[in-house]
């Protein structure tokens, strides 16, 4: 799945759906009454290159940070909000 075409516009898909979840408002525009959600999706793989996974996700409106053996992935909030 790393090496396919889509897969940097999936990640930004998935941290969009994170995002839509803390929303303020449901999808009719009417207020949510309840706590954030924290939203956490995991890929696991045997052998990979964190460094490589990050240049390959980025993009103008992620972003990506390399911590260890992991990569993050969020909105940025300067592009979405």
């Amino acid at each position: 799945m790393l090496e396919t075409e889509h897969f940097p516009l999936f990640v930004s898909v998935l941290c969009q759906g994170a995002d839509r979840a803390n929303s303020a408002v449901d999808l009719d525009g009417f207020p949510l009454d309840r706590p954030a959600l924290s939203e956490h999706f995991v890929f696991e793989s045997g052998e990979f290159d964190p460094e490589q996974i990050a240049a390959r996700v980025r993009q103008p409106d992620l972003i990506v940070q390399v911590e260890d053996r992991f990569v993050g992935a969020s909105l940025d909030p300067e592009e979405w909000h």
